[in-house]
């Protein structure tokens, strides 16, 4: 796509396409995701979409500007998705663990899609929610402005980036994961005491945890952390 421009009132598409669909916005970004995990990012091009779509490629610019226009649009859905299966309860700790761990496995769920859109800031509708949503979490726990920004920044940081890490391994063959997890049996656990005794003392154990992911440990880690700053806040308020 490029930069052209069709006016907002022009954008929707009454008639069918060739197959019978009317598109829309939502239509397009939901064969986009699925073009996506089948091809990676060749798949955003006007041709192929119009043709998964059956309709005009110059068709589609009645609802994306260019290709990255419909980029942040599909990085935005994939945050909707997650807040619309995100229900807060008031405990601020428990909330956003919980919220971290639904990013992931939405990352996870398009792993392509979240590669590429995981250092995007789309400024759309589902990411002014989430942003809007995670600080107010924050600031009714009694985290002050600067600190609510600050743990904010460290949270959706943390969860994008092994979103992304975790995707891209999980787009690999499956038989590349399987070689690479067996690196920690075949080499690591291998290794002798007398050269490597820090790796021979704990082999078990990285054997156990390298084949997964370490995003639950590192977000009750950051959690943690976070509990200790409100904590020591409020000492010192009280104090």
């Amino acid at each position: 796509m490029t930069d052209r421009v069709v006016p907002a009132a022009d954008r929707q598409r009454r008639r069918p396409t060739k197959q019978g669909v009317v598109l829309s916005a939502e239509l397009i970004v939901e064969t986009a995701l699925r073009l996506i995990e089948e091809h990676g990012a060749d798949a955003l091009s006007v041709r192929r979409l119009g043709r998964a779509l059956g309709a005009d490629p110059s068709s589609l610019y009645r609802y994306f500007r260019h290709t990255d226009d419909l980029m942040l649009a599909i990085a935005d859905e994939l945050i909707g998705r997650t807040l619309r299966v995100w229900r807060p309860t008031g405990d601020w700790r428990a909330d956003l663990r919980d919220l971290g761990l639904r990013m992931h496995t939405g990352a996870l769920a398009h792993p392509r899609a979240a590669m590429l859109s995981a250092h995007r800031v789309t400024g759309r509708v589902h990411e002014i929610q989430a942003v809007e949503s995670m600080i107010g979490v924050l600031r009714r726990a009694g985290f002050p402005d600067p600190e609510a920004v600050r743990i904010y920044h460290a949270f959706v940081d943390q969860a994008l980036a092994f979103g992304a890490l975790d995707s891209a391994v999980t787009a690999l063959p499956r038989a590349a994961q399987q070689a690479e997890a067996e690196v920690w049996r075949d080499t690591y656990a291998r290794l002798p005491a007398d050269t490597h005794p820090n790796i021979a003392a704990t082999a078990r154990h990285l054997v156990a945890s390298m084949r997964t992911s370490s995003y639950p440990a590192a977000l009750d880690l950051l959690l943690t952390a976070a509990q200790t700053r409100l904590d020591h806040i409020r000492a010192q308020t009280e104090g």
